[in-house]
């Protein structure tokens, strides 16, 4: 019964610390976010490079960091990169118009307080029951692993 005991403890701490470790990170609110190894600036050349790789049509970069700048107030750095497969992503919007929200993709890039650089995006399935798309499912299956193999460029030096 012991041995069993330090076993379950065991798995628990190595999970644990597993899950500490891991770079991604997802919350209630839908959002996913991906801890980068290299600078902001890197981190955008490279996503923007694999998003053009497989691809993808990249619509825009709005630099937040400078709005604000331009508007005399001072924010890290911030970049909203937006992008997507319109024959894909229109199967979302033709299923709730609502749902152009959320389309085309946006993923954020910015450095936080520690000077550490992320991404966040909004989880698809979350997407999907926020607006109640439930006759999209393969559309909705298939779009987390295009943007895990994107953010996948970023996790490791």
């Amino acid at each position: 019964m012991f041995a069993r005991l330090i076993q379950i403890c065991s798995a628990f701490l190595f999970a644990s610390a597993l899950a500490a470790s891991s770079p991604v990170f997802a919350g209630d609110d839908g959002i996913i976010a991906v801890k980068s190894a290299y600078p902001i600036g890197e981190t955008i050349e490279r996503l923007k490079r694999d998003i053009a790789d497989k691809g993808i049509k990249f619509f825009d970069e709005i630099d937040q960091s400078k709005l604000a700048a331009d508007a005399g107030i001072t924010l890290r750095p911030s970049v909203l990169l937006i992008f997507g497969n319109p024959p894909l992503g229109t199967q979302f919007i033709m299923a709730n118009a609502n749902a152009g929200l959320d389309w085309p993709v946006r993923l954020l890039v910015y450095e936080n307080e520690k000077r550490e650089v992320w991404t966040a995006y909004t989880e698809f399935n979350w997407i999907a029951r926020r607006h109640g798309i439930e006759n999209r499912k393969d559309q909705f299956n298939m779009a987390p692993s295009v943007i895990t193999s994107i953010t996948s460029s970023i996790k490791t030096k």
